[in-house]
């Protein structure tokens, strides 16, 4: 989902870099060894004498490698829009509907070219894949802190930006909308349940799978259920093959769409004017709620950029758009405290019946990605 862009750090400031850490390259010493850091290698703010050097360096480089991210998805395009009024940097996104698996293809096919990602937006356990296949730049922005434990990498390799609960998604003015993952299985629905992907490529439909296990005596230990729950739909004639988006659920090849609900919510406003009733209900039989993650990849063209983008994202404002795009930001309770949250933005989430969402562990998603990428063609054959 993001395009590639040429680097335009020159190797005179490269070198100035390493003979004398010019502030002009947007870089000072700041390391208690005296070692001048790097933007490839800056592992916070404070290696580039703080945000104001950060901000310099970026804008030298002028350009963010992005991927996979869809302007009408929580919100982005206003996100991107903002990001380049503020800093004259020019983001481009390449591929914008790939999957979670797509990025790390792009960046672990691409190292050392100018065209790799500078960044990731995947899903959580992407987001561990990635870490552990050696591919992540370990980075912590100004809020780290902030980020709740359980979801940030302790070597700030990743950390969950936003998300939400796994939904369903349906258009009123077609059928009665079912609301949990039990009544999917009526009769009513032959052919229209979709997903937004293959569950071992797209982290929203990965995390149905989740939800769905959940809904049917499964765990966060044990998905098994939910590839058992996908088996049944298929059997019985209500799982579509079309991959869900907006164009479908207009076109209404796609009537029912088990998807994040904050993709679903958004679809609501964005579809009523084209005769779409789209309804979301968050499932009461298999609430889940997941994050999709942030990281800088190691060989990221554009490093600098690669940082400042990230801590734009983690910033207020950059919480509070997310927040706009009807998605959770990860630093919710942080700024309901602090009083940052945009409370309008708040108000107008869907009802979930839950104090606050429980995630499963990096052991546990790592274990259940890998049922997934075992069984879902299993799931397909029966």
């Amino acid at each position: 989902m993001r395009l590639h862009h040429l680097r335009r750090a020159s190797l005179a400031c490269s070198l100035a870099i390493a003979l004398s850490a010019l502030a002009g390259c947007g870089l000072t010493t700041t390391k208690a060894d005296g070692d001048a850091g790097t933007a490839a290698t800056a592992t916070s703010a404070e290696d580039f004498g703080g945000m104001d050097g950060l901000i310099a360096a970026a804008k030298e480089e002028g350009k963010l490698n992005a991927i996979a991210l869809p302007r009408d998805w929580a919100n982005y395009g206003e996100i991107i829009d903002t990001f380049e009024a503020k800093y004259g940097i020019d983001v481009e996104v390449e591929n914008p509907e790939a999957s979670s698996q797509d990025e790390i293809n792009a960046a672990t096919s691409r190292k050392g070219q100018d065209r790799s990602p500078d960044v990731l937006d995947v899903g959580h356990a992407f987001g561990i894949s990635a870490a552990e296949q050696e591919i992540l730049s370990p980075y912590r922005v100004q809020a780290f802190d902030d980020i709740p434990e359980g979801q940030k990498d302790t070597d700030a390799r990743w950390y969950n930006d936003m998300g939400g609960y796994v939904s369903i998604g349906c258009n009123a003015r077609v059928v009665k909308c079912p609301k949990t993952f039990a009544e999917l299985l009526d009769p009513q629905y032959k052919g229209m349940v979709a997903l937004t992907g293959n569950p071992t490529q797209s982290g929203s439909a990965f995390a149905a799978v989740y939800a769905a296990a959940l809904a049917n005596g499964g765990s966060f230990d044990n998905i098994a259920p939910g590839l058992d729950y996908f088996a049944k739909l298929r059997e019985v004639g209500n799982l579509n093959p079309v991959e869900s988006t907006p164009a479908t659920i207009q076109k209404g090849e796609t009537p029912i769409s088990v998807d994040w609900d904050y993709l679903n919510a958004g679809y609501s406003a964005s579809l009523r004017d084209k005769g779409v009733d789209w309804q979301v209900a968050i499932p009461a039989d298999g609430l889940f709620a997941q994050f999709y993650s942030q990281a800088i990849v190691k060989w990221a063209p554009h490093p600098a950029a690669a940082r400042l983008w990230q801590e734009f994202l983690y910033s207020p404002e950059g919480q509070n758009l997310w927040l706009k795009g009807f998605a959770r930001p990860v630093l919710m309770p942080a700024m309901e405290q602090a009083g940052t949250l945009d409370a309008t933005a708040a108000a107008r989430l869907p009802e979930v019946d839950a104090a606050a969402p429980v995630f499963p562990t990096e052991e546990q998603s790592t274990q259940a990605k890998a049922v997934v990428g075992q069984g879902w063609g299993g799931v397909l054959a029966r």
